[in-house]
């Protein structure tokens, strides 16, 4: 059996992705790790970050970021198939570049796949979720997050990113364009693979967080005349993760390959564990709507987490 890993980038250092991290949070268990390396500026060091790794099992596929041919988020998905294309393991590990998984759960994974190898109908694994906002002690865990995904897959040429690269879908006779297609997507048959996700993409200091923000809306606009980018300069307050103390906390370990990224916090001084967010500049994140804030309370207190109207891009097996 052979497990490749893949993940994409573009300016993730400068951005605050911890790539290096998720890289080497699942190396032990994988044969390869594909890493397609977009056209990131000048000063990024993310090439740097993962040559530094040391592992001949690294392979950094150099790309070109075309948003305008493929919008919306888009140029994600066709990354991803990209680095998927060079992988040539019978097990695809997907990290994005701000996941990383604990330790404790490789052998978990490594039995899953083992197991699962000669079963074809399974075409997937899905993985939980732990979604930390603003520091490294509260995470999101109400209705507006997703809980699950699919972070391994066969490695069929059927099976694409799909969307935005959130997840992937058998796509038979897809053109290599359009990764939002719905019709004639299917959804894969996976088994859970018993691991977490820990997903660090909101936790950044506030002014990297707002500059995050208008990259993505640029790589998201469908039409480039739009004002996303625009709206978000002329919003010139600093990112407001809002009352953390509103949050769950987080009491369990991270992953060793954490620790010297964590050991850089130093944003501590700029969030706020009380008091109302600021919403004069207009902004406010859904999750603090009092119409998901309530919905949350039902979802927690009375229907035993179970999630209203719960979105499943998977049709989950029973084995």
């Amino acid at each position: 059996m052979k497990i490749s890993g893949f993940t994409i980038g573009k300016n993730v250092h400068k951005l605050y992705y911890p790539i290096k991290q998720a890289i080497e949070s699942i190396l032990p268990i994988v044969d390869e790790f594909v890493v397609a390396l977009g056209d990131s500026d000048e000063d990024d060091k993310a090439r740097a970050e993962i040559l530094s790794i040391g592992s001949d099992k690294i392979k950094i596929i150099d790309t070109v970021w075309d948003i305008k041919k493929y919008p919306r988020g888009m140029e994600h998905a066709h990354q991803t198939d990209i680095a998927k294309s060079h992988c040539s393991g019978d097990w695809l590990f997907y990290l994005q570049s701000d996941e990383v998984i604990h330790e404790k759960y490789l052998p978990i994974i490594q039995q899953r796949c083992k197991a699962f190898l000669d079963d074809r109908e399974v075409e997937g694994m899905l993985f939980d979720y732990i979604h930390f906002w603003g520091d490294y002690d509260h995470f999101q865990d109400g209705h507006c997050w997703y809980r699950k995904e699919i972070r391994i897959i066969r490695n069929l040429p059927q099976i694409h990113s799909w969307e935005s690269a959130q997840s992937f879908r058998k796509i038979p006779d897809f053109d290599q364009l359009n990764y939002r297609q719905q019709e004639n997507t299917f959804k894969l048959k996976v088994v859970d693979s018993g691991a977490t996700v820990y997903h660090y993409g909101w936790v950044r200091p506030p002014a990297l967080m707002q500059s995050k923000i208008k990259v993505f809306n640029t790589n998201h606009q469908k039409n480039f005349s739009n004002n996303l980018v625009v709206k978000q300069e002329e919003k010139p307050a600093p990112f407001d993760y809002g009352n953390l103390n509103y949050l769950s906390r987080f009491q369990e370990t991270h992953p060793l390959v954490m620790k010297q990224w964590m050991s850089r916090f130093d944003w501590k001084h700029q969030l706020r564990y009380s008091g109302q967010r600021n919403t004069s500049n207009g902004l406010i994140h859904k999750h603090e709507k009092t119409k998901y804030r309530i919905i949350s309370w039902i979802e927690k207190n009375v229907l035993f987490n179970h999630r209203l109207g719960e979105f499943k891009n998977y049709i989950l097996l029973k084995r």
